[in-house]
């Protein structure tokens, strides 16, 4: 059994087929996706979508990087009463990304670090998104050194130290269809850091697998990346569903 422990189909990319899209998945063994927040816009839809089937979502809750302006404030005042509301298993996705732009990076890091507290508070591991911004994600989390910090690095993407610094804290790493492509490092990178230390995802509707890119990603292409892993570590793809599955049920407490 497979859970995807990082997806977005409470977005309208499918409002069309939503239902089929979570039969599909149902088929090749995905018994459950964990749904990852962006912003105040996207609660709704993504509440909605775990009282449809209970059983089968779990959410986050939390303010993206992206979603980070000037006028932060609100935005994060809503996180805090989403939290006190209750229901949620992680507090993501959070984070830093400097990718794009560094117009809002001190505001990005204020959000990220009172997320972290709020981990802290509520006893909820963080879901971790990072582009170009390793060494401020670290510097962060080095605040909180020895409280009790856990998570995973969503669609990780960094290299070698990066990989083994995160784990070292005692966090998982989220891997996803970029690990199907060919110019990607990381199955190198995974090779030296263990399976033990992963978790699957799927991104969805994003970085669809080789197989399937240029077209909408959705949980069932997980399949894929557990497919590109057993190659990885020469093991068979159900013992690394059955070791990324352990470490999901874990870390998100799902039953």
């Amino acid at each position: 059994m497979l859970i995807d422990t990082h997806s977005h189909i409470y977005s309208e990319e499918f409002d069309a087929d939503r239902a089929e899209v979570i039969a599909r998945a149902k088929t090749v063994g995905v018994e459950h996706v964990v749904l990852a927040n962006v912003d105040s816009t996207t609660l709704e839809p993504m509440r909605a979508l775990v009282q449809a089937y209970p059983d089968f979502c779990s959410m986050a809750v939390g303010l993206h990087p992206t979603s980070v302006t000037a006028d932060y404030h609100a935005e994060l005042e809503r996180v805090e009463s989403e939290l006190k509301r209750g229901g949620y298993v992680a507090l993501g996705e959070i984070g830093l990304d400097l990718y794009w732009d560094e117009t809002f990076k001190l505001e990005q890091i204020r959000v990220f670090e009172q997320q972290l507290q709020w981990s802290i508070d509520y006893q909820l591991p963080v879901i971790i998104h990072t582009r170009k911004a390793f060494a401020e994600v670290f510097a962060s989390l080095s605040k909180f050194k020895g409280a009790g910090l856990r998570g995973v690095f969503h669609c990780f993407g960094g290299g070698i130290e990066e990989a083994k610094k995160a784990v070292s804290l005692g966090f998982l790493l989220g891997i996803g269809g970029v690990v199907t492509y060919k110019n990607s490092h990381l199955s190198e990178i995974l090779r030296e850091i263990g399976v033990e230390s992963l978790l699957l995802e799927t991104d969805a509707p994003y970085l669809s697998p080789v197989l399937y890119r240029g077209k909408r990603n959705e949980p069932q292409y997980m399949l894929e990346t557990a497919r590109t892993l057993s190659t990885v570590f020469q093991l068979s793809v159900e013992k690394i569903d059955e070791i990324t599955t352990k470490n999901a049920k874990k870390l998100f407490n799902i039953r």
